[in-house]
């Protein structure tokens, strides 16, 4: 069973990080530069920090899958 579950998770995982990585744009374009909120004291607005947070969460999901899949598939 695990061996459709994870690549399906894979590939989803994937296409999730792809968009998240491509809403990310250069200073003041794209959900940062909307203008949601005023910048806090990092420079970044909180839309753009929680993009970011969101991003990295799911990097690591996407890494542990990795993982997972090296050690179902060795």
């Amino acid at each position: 069973m695990l061996g459709v579950v994870l690549p399906a998770v894979h590939v989803l995982l994937s296409i999730f990080l792809i968009a998240l990585v491509l809403m990310h744009s250069g200073r003041d374009t794209g959900f940062g530069g909307l203008g949601f909120t005023p910048a806090s004291q990092g420079g970044q607005h909180i839309v753009e920090r929680n993009l970011t947070r969101l991003t990295v969460i799911v990097a690591l999901v996407f890494a542990a899958n990795t993982i997972a899949l090296f050690y179902q598939f060795d």
